[in-house]
């Protein structure tokens, strides 16, 4: 390792604790950096073009130290570490979006099949419109907002199955109807996973 790049390790090593600590990149503006990656005064909208080489390098050390990053991500950044400058700017500006776009991918599948095993018909059907339409903006709307949206119709249905069942006890019945009365993806999901049917 030259010497430069095992300075740059070092420096980065020590860094890391401040940069996750750091405000996140900006998810919807591919090839632009926010945070930590952009040092000195920088323009928080500054583009990749704007940042010298060690923070272009710095941005990338955020990202695979993020634990939230990917498998397709982190392949591509670690490739975008090993090879030069120009595939680490490159990495930046476009070949983390087209590495996303697959981790996305995988999940929204991944989150498909297990609602198929699940019968969950809402999540099925709303995963597989992201599937279909096959843009980073379908797959990425699905995972933020669209499964939680999808995922708590299901278990709302679920809970009126249950509440429609008349040999179940007075303490589950109310415990549903609270569930239901609170109407919150959170609140239908917790009393799933925890209620004794």
């Amino acid at each position: 390792m030259p010497l430069s790049r095992a300075a740059l390790a070092l420096a980065a090593a020590a860094l890391i604790p401040t940069l996750l600590a750091a405000p996140a990149f900006a998810a919807d503006s591919p090839g632009t950096i926010t945070g930590a990656a952009a040092t000195a005064e920088p323009d928080p909208g500054a583009g990749v073009n704007q940042l010298s080489d060690d923070e272009v390098r710095l941005a990338i050390m955020r990202i695979l130290a993020d634990p939230e990053t990917g498998p397709a991500v982190r392949a591509a950044a670690q490739a975008a570490m090993d090879g030069t400058i120009v595939d680490q700017r490159y990495f930046l500006e476009t070949g983390r979006w087209v590495a996303q776009f697959e981790d996305d991918r995988v999940a929204v599948s991944r989150i498909l099949y297990l609602a198929q095993q699940n019968n969950d018909r809402t999540v099925v059907r709303e995963a597989g419109k992201a599937l279909e339409t096959d843009t980073p903006e379908a797959l990425r709307t699905f995972l933020e907002t669209g499964y939680r949206l999808a995922q708590a119709e299901d278990d709302r249905v679920a809970i009126l199955r249950i509440l429609a069942d008349p040999t179940i006890g007075d303490e589950l019945r109310a415990a549903a109807q609270t569930a239901l009365d609170d109407g919150s993806p959170e609140a239908l999901r917790f009393f799933l996973e925890h209620a004794e049917i």
